[in-house]
């Protein structure tokens, strides 16, 4: 499964370098917060509506299909979004890249959650969190460099073509199994007491994401000082902690129990650092991120771990699909008030506030987590 790695590590690498400079090029435009929240609310929005037909799509005709249309429609939105100076066309524009990068998604996710040469769950999603966690700061030490060069339309032009060339590639993934699955499947497989626990704790978890589109980026300038390419440098570099954790899942024997843990200590790591990375001096505050993102990536593997762990082969693709559209009401509920809030009452005030929800969230995680 090498060429799902190299694929997951281009899309992100393409989607997370726009999404996480977009914010810089919005406020150069002159979007103010409303503009810039409902912004990235819409482009989080589309996993709400599009997550569970793209999954029983994945379960029942084709997940190699959409994953190919899915990248030549972000190569085709990037390529347009240089030549977008509105709120409302940007918005509509980042609201189609979010529906094409859901439909990607949740498609290779079925893919890999259908294979099954690789019989230890840590080694196989602590390596496939690890691969597509290299991408962002790989592709944000590459967008800095392109957009202060030649500037921020040529870094979507640049995009756009690895987009294109990942959607000729997509052709060489191996076989799809499908089953015949009814919607009754999903209902029992999704709507029960553990499974709705575990949703409920993603929602929370989820609400911190609505910092890092909308006043991430204008905090490292405005609050620490930084220029563009010392953004996408504090970015990239904290970013390797997240794909670091994930890697270090990876080489852990499968355990329950361990999981568990290391799952509500990377909830708490990750709640401490969104907290501190607020002080005013630029290496405390990136030591602090870099906790933060080591958080994360304890979290990322085994969220997916996770959801393998809870549904079927046969019914996986629509059933995590749902629970991605619900842990998405918690990204466009964050998007929304952290991008009001920042702009009104400080920039570190929606880290801060963020971070104490994880750290709520961890303390719930004790009783939603499921134990197996």
């Amino acid at each position: 499964m090498r060429r799902v790695h190299v694929l997951n590590f281009i899309r992100t690498m393409a989607v997370t370098t726009v999404a996480f400079l977009a914010p810089l090029r919005f406020l150069e435009l002159g979007f103010d917060g409303a503009g810039i929240g409902v912004i990235v609310a819409l482009f989080a929005s589309a996993p709400m509506v599009f997550s569970f037909p793209t999954g029983w799509l994945n379960d029942r005709v084709s997940m190699k299909a959409v994953m190919g249309a899915a990248l030549l429609a972000m190569s085709a939105l990037f390529a347009a979004l240089g030549f977008i100076r509105g709120v409302a066309p940007m918005a509509a524009a980042f609201l189609l890249l979010g529906v094409a990068n859901n439909a990607f998604n949740v498609s290779i996710n079925s893919l890999y959650f259908k294979d099954r040469a690789e019989t230890d769950p840590n080694r196989k999603y602590g390596r496939y969190v690890g691969w597509l966690s290299l991408g962002p700061p790989a592709g944000l030490l590459m967008g800095s460099f392109v957009a202060r060069v030649a500037g921020f339309r040529t870094l979507l032009a640049v995009m756009a073509v690895l987009c294109l060339g990942a959607a000729a590639a997509v052709r060489g993934l191996g076989e799809e199994r499908f089953a015949a699955v009814s919607l009754r499947d999903y209902r029992f497989s999704v709507f029960n007491r553990r499974t709705l626990l575990f949703s409920a704790f993603l929602v929370l978890l989820a609400l911190h994401w609505g910092t890092e589109l909308t006043v991430y980026g204008p905090f490292l300038k405005t609050r620490l000082g930084l220029s563009d390419s010392g953004v996408s440098l504090y970015m990239a570099g904290a970013y390797l902690a997240l794909a670091g954790a994930a890697f270090l899942v990876g080489r852990l024997k499968f355990d329950p129990v361990r999981n568990r843990r290391l799952f509500l200590a990377g909830m708490t790591l990750s709640g401490l650092g969104l907290i501190l990375m607020t002080v005013g001096d630029v290496r405390l505050s990136f030591l602090f991120r870099f906790l933060h993102e080591g958080g994360d990536g304890l979290m990322g593997a085994f969220v997916i771990l996770t959801m393998s762990r809870l549904f079927g082969t046969a019914t996986i693709g629509g059933s995590a699909g749902l629970l991605m559209a619900l842990q998405t009401t918690g990204h466009m509920a964050g998007s929304l008030l952290f991008s009001w809030l920042g702009f009104r009452a400080g920039l570190q005030v929606p880290m801060i506030v963020a971070g104490a929800v994880l750290l709520a969230n961890a303390a719930f995680g004790l009783y939603a987590l499921p134990k197996e």
